[in-house]
């Protein structure tokens, strides 16, 4: 009898333990200071997001500097391509996202599990249904972003094995969405890393050993890929896990597939018409040629970087907003939206202008060209010199998202930023006086500006609408 009570005990005291290791990935947002949890929470997605960018830098640093510039235009110009593809159904784990979040601060776990079972069920479709789309229809969707023709072969092959990948890209990126809920920005981190050493590794084998060239890269990024789904996919099936994930529970169910839809359409709708302004700019930048092609594409790159160093605070406006919802906080929405918007500010203001400073050295990372790094340092200086203002922009969507508002940024972003780009570029841009690549860049920090301003304003009014519902 007594050793059936201490073996119970042993049991009992061992899944507390168990409990334990899982909750100090997770985090309270419903409690506690505002902007230092909001950093702890930012600082593993900025660096989990910055070795995600890492996959495609580094396919872009391997093929420049031991491929040619060629193979460097090649790479680059399938980077607002493949995002109009994948920003479709990465919308959706945003809704993903949303939800969970509201739930584990209510505390409602069974809808949880059947919220994370849904979304690893659209992770798994959509990664088919990109990896199909991509294959088939690579060469015909360059060629109609006017992909110069001596890229064109290089960039079918990348673009081809690229999205064979995507239904790990997809995998890791719900599963991580996920995690980032329940605010676990931790353990991706670790992941990442893994496969972001691997992929280096495998990329300096495939092109300078075995001379693979554009294909080399592609596979490595691939593997990558697949590590860090795998690393994710067991990490949520573990049995300490609050976002438990079994195998044999995937299904997609009715009501949170309608949920996740819900606020998850709109953000997909809104990336995926981003996305799409950004392929016409990228077709316009196409028609000055291969070099300023290469240029663009390695300053993109560079600018990535800052991005996503801003989004994790877009990230963590969803995620805080959410749980206070959840747990009816709704007294913190608006310190969250604060906090986050210093937090963004001054990343963006700091990192965009130190990308300027050392634009040059950075570019010759990339390239070794004067010509292609004069082109590179022309859109740093337009677009990095003012990113803090799409970072703003962002916070001010991921605030509205939280609170369950996804049309309603989606509109104005679409007219705000989306439109007026499509318009300069049909009108103004056609003109002999404005056609040239600084005309071109100049649409971006234009867009941001006007579309914040009308996102505050949206901001007020949805929060006093939902003041009166709540009571305060």
């Amino acid at each position: 009898m007594e050793t059936e009570e201490k073996e119970t005990q042993e049991i009992e005291i061992g899944g507390k333990e168990t409990q334990s290791k899982a909750k100090k990935y997770e985090m309270d947002m419903c409690s506690g200071s505002i902007i230092g949890k909001i950093l702890l929470f930012s600082l593993p997605l900025m660096c989990s997001s910055i070795l995600q960018l890492l996959f495609n830098a580094a396919d872009i640093i391997v093929v420049g500097r031991f491929a040619g510039d060629n193979s460097l235009a090649a790479v680059g110009s399938n980077t607002s391509l493949i995002n109009l593809l994948t920003n479709f159904f990465m919308g959706l784990s945003v809704g993903a996202n949303v939800l969970v979040a509201r739930y584990y601060g209510a505390k409602q776990e069974k809808d949880m599990s059947e919220t994370i079972h849904t979304a690893m069920m659209l992770s798994i479709y959509s990664g088919i249904i990109l990896a199909i789309v991509g294959c088939l229809g690579a060469k015909q969707i360059l060629i109609w972003m006017q992909t110069p023709e001596d890229v064109l072969p290089l960039a079918v092959v990348y673009l081809r094995i690229y999205f064979l990948g995507m239904p790990s890209t997809m995998l890791y990126n719900f599963g991580s969405a996920i995690m980032r809920a329940v605010g676990d920005t931790k353990r991706p981190l670790y992941y990442l890393s893994l496969a972001g050493v691997i992929n280096v590794i495998l990329n300096l084998v495939f092109v300078i050993v075995f001379h693979m060239d554009v294909a080399g890269v592609a596979i490595a990024t691939v593997i990558s890929q697949t590590i860090s789904a795998i690393l994710i996919v067991w990490c949520m099936m573990q049995p300490d896990s609050s976002v438990r994930l079994e195998l044999s529970a995937l299904r997609v169910h009715g009501d949170k597939f309608k949920r996740i839809l819900q606020i998850g359409l709109p953000a997909s709708f809104q990336g995926m018409v981003f996305s799409f302004s950004n392929v016409i700019i990228q077709s316009s930048v196409n028609s000055f040629g291969a070099i300023v092609v290469a240029g663009n594409s390695a300053a993109a790159n560079i600018e990535g970087f800052v991005y996503v160093a801003m989004n994790a605070f877009h990230q963590a406006a969803i995620s805080f907003t959410g749980q206070n919802v959840g747990a009816a906080k709704y007294e913190r929405v608006n310190k969250i939206l604060y906090a986050s918007e210093l937090c963004v500010l001054l990343i963006g203001v700091l990192l965009g202008n130190l990308a300027v400073l050392f634009g040059r050295p950075l570019l010759s990372m990339y390239t070794s060209s004067p010509e292609v790094m004069d082109a590179g340092m022309i859109r740093l200086r337009f677009i990095c010199g003012t990113y803090a203002l799409c970072g703003m922009m962002d916070v001010m969507v991921g605030s509205l998202r939280g609170l369950g508002y996804s049309i309603m940024p989606m509109i104005v972003s679409l007219v705000g930023a989306c439109g007026l780009r499509l318009l300069w570029i049909f009108t103004l841009f056609q003109t002999e006086a404005f056609h040239t690549i600084e005309s071109l860049y100049l649409t971006y920090p234009v867009s941001w500006f006007i579309t914040f301003m009308t996102h505050v304003i949206c901001f007020i009014i949805v929060r006093r609408k939902l003041a009166k519902k709540w009571g305060r």
